[in-house]
């Protein structure tokens, strides 16, 4: 009877050496610490893209923006602006004179907007870029949001709409900027370029609706300006993308939110920190109004020329030219703006000027072309401003 003995099978040999056992689970060493663990996931997070939604706790703590008293008793009004707009590139003011009952007649009225028929809102209120309605969704936008451009100072009551007091809050807010932008000038140290009285200014008013459900709420678009002033009507947040990052603020009630834009950086030459597009209102909780944002945007007409404005800089556009490229279009690059300051002496500075001029950060360039730009290509997370430094 043949044996029934079980005879193991040899383990597998490598050039005559017996292999070793695969490693099992269990077997296999831990290679990665929990500190190498954290410090992965940390550089995974920073590489994430701007446009990736992010746990709440993860947002940017809310902060209160600098209170800036406008009244004549402050006397320190021109330090405290140069303060918070060349450190932040926003504030809040009080003590202005701007009537609680106003803003919130213009709230109404901006609401009443949105709740036009969609073919009324397009015939009553046309487009004469950037002025006009715009529907983002039409457009193709993810965002969906619509919004009304108004230029303060050309807008009638030609529409069946009644919007006087949204224009009279308009150019309530507009006589505070006035006051801004001059005070800025002076602190800066060099003539207020839009006059003043705001003769070579322009002001629109945006009113912008949100999403629902979106937070914060991104909607409307994007253009370039001075400064920015939202009036605070109720307790609410707004997310803004300032120079230091994303930021969250929560203004005081009936306070005034300014927000330094990118032209005024430009003026500055550098000096001022700047909020790109406007401040957006995060939704509340169901509230109707509280995805509804007034915006009056100072802003410079079509046919300006942006440029440093710092007395050391004109100084030296005066002396070698005045530093303005007549062939530079809206395809203006760095190399270009490279190329402009070696003809005036190659180290940024005119021929002749000593050491101690200081020098130009930004090429000049023709607001229109750089408005056109920034309105529909959207550039928020790209600073526009990259293809103009020097």
């Amino acid at each position: 009877m043949a044996s029934s003995t079980h005879k193991h099978q040899p383990l597998p040999t490598l050039h005559g050496v017996t292999a070793a056992p695969p490693p099992t689970p269990s077997t296999q060493p831990n290679r990665l610490s929990s500190s190498d663990a954290a410090d992965a996931l940390s550089r995974l997070l920073h590489r994430l893209p701007p446009t990736l939604s992010l746990p709440s706790r993860l947002s940017p703590p809310t902060i209160s923006p600098p209170v800036i008293s406008i009244s004549e008793q402050n006397l320190n009004l021109r330090e405290d602006l140069l303060s918070s707009s060349s450190e932040l590139g926003f504030f809040q003011l009080t003590n202005h004179s701007i009537p609680s009952q106003l803003a919130q007649s213009a709230e109404l009225e901006s609401l009443s907007l949105f709740d036009l028929p969609h073919d009324k809102k397009q015939q009553s209120f046309p487009k004469n870029w950037p002025a006009g309605f715009d529907d983002e969704e039409e457009d193709g936008d993810r965002s969906g949001g619509e919004s009304f451009c108004f230029d303060v100072h050309s807008c009638t009551e030609s529409t069946e709409c009644p919007l006087s007091s949204l224009m009279e809050f308009a150019r309530a807010l507009e006589k505070v900027g006035f006051e801004i932008v001059e005070g800025l000038s002076r602190a800066m140290g060099f003539e207020n370029p839009l006059g003043n009285d705001g003769t070579r200014s322009c002001s629109l008013m945006w009113v912008a609706e949100g999403v629902a459900g979106k937070k914060p709420v991104f909607s409307g678009r994007f253009y370039p300006y001075v400064i920015a002033l939202q009036y605070q009507i109720r307790c609410r947040k707004y997310s803004m993308l300032a120079d230091s990052g994303w930021v969250t603020v929560s203004p005081l009630v009936d306070s005034v939110l300014v927000t330094i834009g990118d032209i005024a950086q430009v003026w500055s030459n550098g000096k001022l920190k700047k909020v790109r597009g406007r401040a957006a209102a995060n939704s509340g909780n169901g509230d109707k109004s509280g995805c509804v944002t007034m915006s009056l945007l100072v802003t410079q007409p079509m046919d300006s020329t942006v440029s440093p404005l710092l007395p050391s800089v004109v100084a030296r556009e005066e002396a070698g030219g005045d530093g303005e490229d007549d062939d530079n279009d809206n395809s203006s690059s760095k190399g270009e703006c490279e190329n402009k300051e070696k003809e005036d002496g190659g180290d940024g500075k005119a021929k002749g000027e000593e050491d101690k001029d200081e020098k130009r950060v930004f090429c000049s360039f023709r607001f229109e072309d750089y408005a056109w730009r920034v309105y529909h290509e959207r550039l928020l997370f790209k600073d526009p401003l990259d293809r103009y430094r020097i």
